[in-house]
């Protein structure tokens, strides 16, 4: 049986996302979807999220990130072209 190949993706999430533990929400469940990556605040208040993983797995996260912890307001989640260097091999907080 063939190895599941992986699959990079980028979300930029908008709304009311910082400060309100959106970051920890992100690392838990992206971590128990198996995916590796980083999870940070940006300077114009957004949240970023850069994932690697089985496509099933990131096409999860994508729709979670729409809800968001229960005191996030999420306006909207762009998805952006993944960057081309190495992420961790776990999932990140920066």
């Amino acid at each position: 049986m063939r190895e599941p190949t992986e699959t990079r993706r980028a979300f930029r999430v908008h709304g009311r996302v910082q400060g309100v533990g959106f970051r920890w929400w992100t690392r838990r469940r992206a971590s128990e979807l198996g995916l590796r990556g980083v999870v940070r605040n940006l300077p114009d208040g957004t949240v970023e999220v850069l994932a690697a993983g089985p496509r099933d797995a990131l096409n999860r996260l994508h729709a979670l990130l729409h809800d968001g912890p229960p005191v996030a307001e999420v306006a909207r989640v762009d998805e952006t072209e993944p960057p081309a260097d190495d992420l961790p091999a776990t999932f990140e907080i920066r």
